[in-house]
């Protein structure tokens, strides 16, 4: 096979590669001049039986209308897919709105517990945090509830195993413990809230969770200076902002070993505005949560001399806040980690 043929072939191909019009006759035309059956295929496999002169004079011939077809087809091919698509349905309107990607949202406890620092700290509160893996001192001791104290028998404890470590674990029953370890590294006067996660090992109902949320508050300064009085116009004050409408608030003499005296606190129905109704009863009352004047033991457990200092400690339970102002019938559903309910809030 000579060179006039290798020219003949060359021309041959191009001329079949400008004028495909489709990737079915590119893939034919491919199989023709390149494939194993193909004249420049069968040249190239004979150049091994011509002699050394026969090989300098055909040789390059070959190559040459070989990178000449494969350039052709290369060109045909990019031609053929450009005219084959349907660039109108690929068309982009760089000025068209994009589609908003799904976010996140947030939980209703956790918008709640924002909006109570919010009013808190615009009345000059500082918020406090703690561990929720606590010892056996801040959750119990330090707050005057020893080993043998019968107020142990009111918590449903998460023990953790502890052995061989000089004090027990456990997932807190409250917040109270992070009133001690912030009294531990700051003097008075101060003002802090403590809302957060507490865990109690009971069963589960409507009203009741094994993990839920607190809120707590303490105001400390020197003797005589923090009364119970300043509590109840605190608490008033909240309330009234967080319900947005005027609510009031009643103490009830009540027991919790870290306060003295302690009582609990009530506050005028918000369905009714205390006239009575089924959520309150009839008696246009609701209870809250408890409160009282910090025990001067849980003062000397936090390393403050006796009798130095006065303050109240208070605080409520944030699922029994948030199903009285979203209407919400079941405590259940704030755990439940199911989108359909969070996404309402």
């Amino acid at each position: 096979m000579g060179t006039e043929r290798m020219t003949e072939i060359e021309e041959e191909g191009k001329r079949a590669f400008a004028e495909a019009g489709s990737d079915e006759v590119l893939r034919e035309l491919e199989v023709r001049f390149f494939g194993r059956k193909s004249e420049l295929t069968a040249a190239l496999k004979g150049l091994k039986d011509l002699s050394a002169e026969e090989k300098r004079e055909i040789g390059p011939s070959i190559q040459g209308t070989r990178t000449v077809l494969m350039e052709a087809f290369v060109v045909a091919k990019e031609r053929v897919e450009r005219e084959g698509r349907d660039w109108e349905s690929e068309r982009i309107d760089v000025t068209a709105p994009g589609i908003a990607e799904p976010l996140g949202h947030l939980h209703p406890i956790t918008t709640m517990i924002a909006e109570i620092e919010d009013i808190f700290t615009r009345l000059g509160f500082d918020v406090a945090d703690g561990p929720e893996l606590e010892n056996e001192f801040y959750n119990f001791d330090a707050l005057n509830m020893p080993s043998d104290h019968p107020a142990r028998d009111m918590q449903d404890t998460f023990w953790i195993e502890s052995e061989g470590l000089d004090t027990r674990y456990l997932l807190r029953t409250h917040t109270s413990p992070v009133q001690v370890r912030y009294m531990e590294t700051h003097v008075p006067p101060f003002r802090i809230i403590v809302p957060g996660r507490v865990f109690r090992n009971e069963s589960t109902d409507a009203t009741h969770e094994h993990t839920f949320h607190q809120f707590e508050s303490l105001v400390v300064g020197e003797t005589g200076d923090v009364t119970v009085g300043h509590f109840k116009h605190l608490a008033e004050t909240f309330f009234a902002e967080f319900f947005g409408h005027k609510i009031d608030v009643r103490l009830r003499p009540s027991y919790f070993p870290f306060v003295e005296p302690g009582f609990e606190f009530d506050i005028s129905c918000v369905f009714c505005d205390g006239k009575g109704c089924a959520s309150c009863k009839g008696i246009g009352w609701i209870e809250i949560g408890g409160a009282g004047m910090v025990q001067q033991k849980v003062f000397e457990a936090a390393g403050y001399p006796r009798g130095k200092y006065q303050g109240f400690a208070w605080g409520f339970g944030l699922e029994r806040l948030a199903m009285m102002k979203r209407r919400i019938p079941d405590a259940r559903l704030f755990m439940s980690g199911d989108l359909r309910f969070i996404r309402q809030f």
